[in-house]
């Protein structure tokens, strides 16, 4: 009876382990070898691109980034109304590439060292059976204000889904809860 007993506490243990965690990251991340980013410490976070049909994702995305990486210590971030003022009266559209010239002046202008740039690849929601879960996907970027170089890059994407939401008939992660989630992932692999 203790056997018993025992392997069902195990399986369980192993089971809520297992699927507390959601779906496995699939983060990809480049990291300039030959840069340290000590020198980095302010950062403005341009408009995101948004590839979704959710037009106001990329705002909402945008105001979440600013919030974690100063949350998590890693960058010092310019007002988001300064750097929209600053691309507004240096004429730049928000969904045009910008140039290496055009880095240079907005980081100045700016008074920053680099310039987060982000993507919203994919936001909504996913259906297994009766159960629905939201998944974002995202790609973020940081710039040198200076050389316009690629200094960091990762793309990840996650779902609220795990098995232990579907043994126990919790509910899954939010799309907010998602969001903050994929975030803390990404720019944890910045390196400080």
């Amino acid at each position: 009876m203790k056997t018993i007993t025992y392997l069902i506490i195990l399986s369980l243990s192993i089971l809520t382990s297992y699927g507390c965690s959601s779906k496995e990251s699939s983060i990809q991340t480049y990291l300039r070898e030959d840069i340290d980013l000590s020198y980095v410490t302010r950062v403005a976070i341009l408009p995101f691109e948004n590839n979704t049909q959710d037009e106001f994702a990329s705002k909402r995305i945008r105001d979440i980034t600013a919030t974690q990486v100063m949350a998590m210590g890693i960058f010092d971030v310019a007002d988001k109304g300064v750097v929209d003022s600053a691309l507004s009266e240096m004429g730049i559209d928000p969904t045009t590439p910008l140039d290496a010239p055009l880095v240079k002046r907005l980081a100045q202008r700016l008074n920053v060292q680099s310039l987060i740039i982000g993507t919203v690849n994919n936001i909504g929601e996913s259906r297994q059976g009766s159960f629905s879960y939201p998944e974002m996907s995202l790609t973020l970027q940081l710039l040198d204000g200076e050389s316009s170089l690629i200094l960091w890059r990762t793309s990840d994407t996650l779902s609220g889904y795990s098995l232990s939401d579907r043994l126990f008939g919790l509910d899954p992660m939010d799309s907010f809860q998602i969001t903050v989630e994929l975030l803390n992932n990404m720019l944890s692999t910045i390196p400080k």
